[in-house]
């Protein structure tokens, strides 16, 4: 880059689904400009009013992280850090979605905006999902003990492998997105790539 020549607006594009164009974010001088399904906008920093950043797995990509972006008086854009590349292969996109997200956040901060800033699922639902897990887990020990109770050795096995996997998937989900409030200074660690 020689003298007087601007350094490029730190850019993020991912591919939503194998059919259609990129959803494409750059962060101008003057705001987040996004490109989505044909349409596309200029958001101003201070236009933001909220920020939800979350862990969100699908059967492709176990490592998938979501900002959700609000603008005051209406209008919500998603972000995620993984792109479709083929139909059986969904690219993490790690590094490119954290500095876009990070900087976003420095850019919001400098002007000074007032957007609440927070992480993980919305506190109902993840007191919906923590009581569906206590009913599952109540429902579990009761066909282990009966396992137990009958000789049927196969089936213990079965049911500690399986709320093992069980454990091991759903507890990940579940410890990303406990709810909570962060600061601009203060971005959530789990929840960045």
């Amino acid at each position: 880059m020689s003298d007087g020549q601007a350094a490029p607006a730190p850019s993020y594009a991912y591919k939503a689904s194998l059919i259609g164009a990129a959803h494409r974010f750059e962060l101008t001088d003057d705001g987040l400009a996004w490109h989505v399904a044909g349409r596309s906008g200029l958001w101003r920093y201070d236009e933001i009013s909220a920020v939800r950043l979350s862990f969100r797995p699908v059967s492709m990509q176990q490592h998938r992280f979501r900002a959700d972006v609000s603008r005051a008086g209406g209008g919500r854009i998603a972000i995620l850090s993984t792109s479709w590349q083929t139909a059986a292969l969904m690219a993490a996109q790690d590094n490119g979605y954290r500095n876009f997200i990070v900087e976003l956040h420095r850019r919001m901060q400098g002007a000074g905006s007032r957007a609440v800033l927070s992480a993980g699922l919305g506190r109902t639902t993840y007191a919906a999902a923590l009581a569906l897990l206590a009913v599952l887990a109540v429902a579990m020990t009761g066909l282990l003990i009966r396992a137990l109770m009958t000789g049927e050795y196969s089936g213990v096995l079965f049911i500690i492998g399986f709320a093992a996997l069980f454990t091991w998937q759903v507890g990940g989900f579940i410890r990303h997105n406990q709810p909570r409030s962060y600061g601009f200074d203060r971005l959530p660690e789990a929840l960045l790539p």
